[in-house]
């Protein structure tokens, strides 16, 4: 079986309701963390999440 971590807030670093698994992709997609109730665009490949900074308009 293959492994699996829970999504962490980059931000509070509390547990969201997402899990990843080691051949999990994801691209801009949008992290919502119940717990401070921020929204974190991020990119996961090999269970290394990296944080998407938005260029301010």
């Amino acid at each position: 079986m293959k492994q699996t971590e829970w999504l962490l807030c980059p931000l509070c670093g509390n547990k969201t309701r997402n899990k990843i698994r080691e051949d999990t992709v994801l691209k801009n997609y949008p992290l919502y963390c119940p717990k401070c109730k921020q929204e974190t665009l991020i990119d996961v490949k090999d269970l290394q999440i990296t944080v998407i900074k938005e260029p301010d308009a």
